[in-house]
């Protein structure tokens, strides 16, 4: 089965509306942009329309490179939830920059303070976007990671990280890959689940996996100026779940970053 990520993030567009109806105000999403790239102009525009299909207002407004200004536009009371457009130019401090967001301003789950809530699996912490994505089709798709070989491909902040963490909350027996650690072909054989954010085109082939694997592609790159995933395209012939990119993961993912903002918008909403 391929994932259709674009109808699973309209669902979950329209009941994160539901709810931001039901607020007294509007949410307001905030995000801060210090590299005004097209690739990055593209994705505000994106997470402009997706914000508006979840009832949000979105802004964007620069991200100041000195420390204190930085500091001072993060930490601005105005906003119900704050995101950090990444990358970051050189010379900014990406993690400096993550952790200034307030636990309860923080919708994409970058701060340290944030991800230490969900990493404990305290009640109620958010779930990084992309986690909330797997959960998504998971759950729409009746898996149960509890007992499965799962193979996670990167161990980065965004993907990697949080998708393993999530994995092991689960009950599943996981090994995380990186270039540094283990031999890919020889544990993706043996993966009854993969979850892969590598960012590199193509890195997955059918012939390293077994049939029926579940392929969760996390990853985004750029193969000779078109989106790319980790896995060739191919490998969906081998496996009963696989998510394409463009199309799959990455809608997903912005939905559930909206679904984020109008829970803290509601949940720290002032009186």
């Amino acid at each position: 089965m391929i994932v259709d990520g674009k109808a699973i993030a309209s669902e979950i567009l329209a009941r994160t509306k539901v709810r931001a109806e039901n607020l007294q105000k509007r949410p307001l999403v905030v995000a801060l942009v210090a590299n005004e790239t097209p690739a990055t102009k593209s994705y505000l525009r994106i997470k402009a329309a997706r914000a508006a299909d979840a009832g949000c207002d979105f802004e964007v407004r620069p991200l100041p490179a000195g420390r204190q200004d930085f500091l001072s536009v993060i930490q601005d009371d105005y906003a119900d939830a704050v995101i950090i457009q990444l990358p970051l130019p050189e010379g900014m401090d990406t993690k400096v920059a993550c952790d200034a967001i307030p636990v309860e301003k923080d919708a994409d789950v970058l701060s340290v303070a944030a991800r230490a809530k969900f990493q404990s699996g305290e009640v109620g912490a958010l779930l990084p976007p992309v986690v909330g994505a797997v959960r998504e089709i998971f759950m729409q798709n009746s898996i149960d990671p509890k007992g499965q070989k799962a193979v996670v491909i990167g161990d980065g902040w965004l993907v990697g990280n949080p998708c393993a963490t999530w994995l092991k909350q689960r009950g599943a027996n996981v090994t995380v890959l990186t270039t540094q650690s283990g031999d890919l072909a020889t544990a993706l054989a043996r993966a009854d689940i993969i979850i892969s954010g590598a960012g590199s085109p193509h890195l997955i082939k059918p012939e390293m996996l077994k049939p029926g694997v579940i392929l969760i592609d996390a990853a985004t790159s750029e193969s000779n100026g078109v989106l790319a995933g980790d896995a060739d395209p191919a490998c969906v012939e081998k496996c009963s779940l696989f998510t394409p990119v463009p199309g799959g993961v990455g809608p997903i993912a912005v939905a559930c970053l909206f679904e984020n903002s109008v829970v803290l918008a509601k949940t720290f909403a002032k009186a």
